[in-house]
């Protein structure tokens, strides 16, 4: 008879709740303390606080655990001024002001580059910053119908959750977005089946609100007219995203932005990238142009080029400028753009950027400078290829301080230093700090 043992399986945490002291926080502001010999990584914490927390994750080296109890609270920790904060998902940072924030994100992510690269310090710069409240100019809104309860919620998905929590107001809408909240839910509850309105993304151009309803089964014409009479700017979008109104209504002006200091405006159409936050984008524009000091005989390469947010003002002032982006649809949108603008001197084309790059005119091109302002996985699979051209200096624009510093340890590994560094807040009263970095190759002696 052949007897089976069956190997103990260790015993979770996850569930448990645990009391912990706060000894730092990371680079998006998560408290660090020890359990046993792992380390907790504890959200809602700050550093100096004792906490009661319930364990999410366990792993063999740490555990990701969120606040359920402030035991001892930190000096710095203040209420959250949001009545959706405990809820809601949107903004996780409302315990502490807006520069202690700034602060704490900006000491986490400087000892995780030192720690990625080896570098001693950093040369940072002053932080890009604007105001800290009614920020966005784009928002997606999750839309749940419970058929059982007959309850709708519109809002944003709660932490660490797939739930939507239903919000009344929103402080980091801009003014013209925040009437969303309490204006389009109730035009879906009218409608005979709610759930077919799967979300909303909402956004403004021109000091005009629009609306984009996201919907699983076609709308009639009159249903239709209900978000319009309530939301005048409004398309609506299928589930295979086909159009049922081209795009928008007649007369109802195209999405744009400006780009004064430059003088560029950028044409958009629903589901094209654009940057959360206005004010904070052309102070990033800017900065981009004053740290390259872009002049006529610069030929410069805009990697993931977007609509052309950095491409078109470069275009300004450069001899040529070269835009390269993935998604086809806002590759023909930045044409359009640099069209819109008089602007030719400046040329756009489609590539998988994390691929080898194919021999194509633009990748056999010299470059003076580069700019690349990738996605949150960063520019693994270019990076490398972006060193390999050897240009005089590089613009890393960052939404991800991991990624960067993974791939700022590449440029460094082929010769670049970094000259300059500074934080984009981006997203106040959140865990996301953006970056802006330049790394300059040292001219041959």
């Amino acid at each position: 008879m052949v007897t089976l043992y069956k190997a103990k399986t260790k015993s979770s945490l996850v569930k448990s709740t645990l009391t912990l002291d706060i000894d730092s926080s990371d680079y998006e502001v998560n408290g660090l303390g020890r359990y046993k010999q792992k380390i907790a990584f504890v959200s809602g914490a700050l550093p100096g606080e004792k906490v009661q927390a319930v364990v999410l994750e366990d792993k063999a080296g740490f555990i990701k655990a969120r606040t359920s109890k402030v035991l001892s609270a930190s000096a710095e920790r203040q209420r959250p001024f949001c009545p959706h904060f405990n809820q809601c998902g949107g903004c996780q940072l409302q315990y502490l002001d807006n520069d202690q924030q700034i602060r704490l994100k900006q000491q986490g992510v400087d000892q995780l580059i030192r720690h990625q690269t080896g570098l001693a310090s950093l040369p940072w710069q002053s932080m890009i910053t604007g105001p800290d409240t009614h920020y966005r100019r784009k928002a997606r809104l999750g839309v749940w119908y419970d058929k059982k309860s007959r309850r709708l919620s519109v809002g944003f998905r709660a932490e660490g959750s797939k739930a939507i929590t239903a919000i009344n107001e929103c402080s980091m809408l801009s003014p013209q977005l925040a009437p969303a909240v309490t204006l389009l839910p109730p035009v879906i509850r009218a409608l005979p089946d709610p759930t077919i309105i799967t979300h909303l993304e909402i956004f403004t151009a021109g000091g005009q609100p629009y609306v984009v309803v996201r919907h699983v089964k076609p709308l009639t014409a009159a249903q239709q007219q209900s978000f319009i009479t309530g939301w005048p700017q409004a398309c609506f979008l299928g589930d295979d995203g086909t159009e049922q109104l081209q795009p928008w209504q007649a007369g109802t002006p195209v999405p744009a932005y400006t780009l004064s200091e430059q003088n560029v405006t950028l044409q958009f159409q629903p589901g094209d990238f654009i940057q959360i936050n206005e004010v904070v984008n052309q102070q990033m524009v800017s900065q981009a142009l004053a740290w390259l000091q872009i002049n006529a005989s610069d030929v410069v390469l805009d990697l993931y080029a977007g609509i052309g947010n950095f491409s078109l003002a470069m275009a300004r002032y450069a001899k040529t400028v070269q835009g390269i982006e993935g998604v086809a649809k806002m590759v023909q949108q930045a044409a359009t753009n640099a069209t819109l603008n008089g602007l030719s001197n400046v040329s756009f084309a489609q590539a998988d950027l994390h691929l080898p790059w194919p021999a194509a005119p633009w990748a056999l091109q010299r470059y003076t400078k580069v700019v690349l302002d990738p996605a949150r996985a960063g520019a693994q699979g270019a990076i490398a290829q972006v060193a390999a051209l050897k240009a005089a200096q590089i613009l890393y624009v960052s939404c991800n301080a991991a990624t960067f510093a993974r791939d700022a340890k590449v440029l460094l590994e082929q010769g670049y230093r970094l000259e300059k560094l500074a934080g984009v807040d981006m997203f106040p009263h959140t865990s996301h700090l953006e970056l802006m970095a330049l790394f300059s190759l040292p001219a041959k002696q």
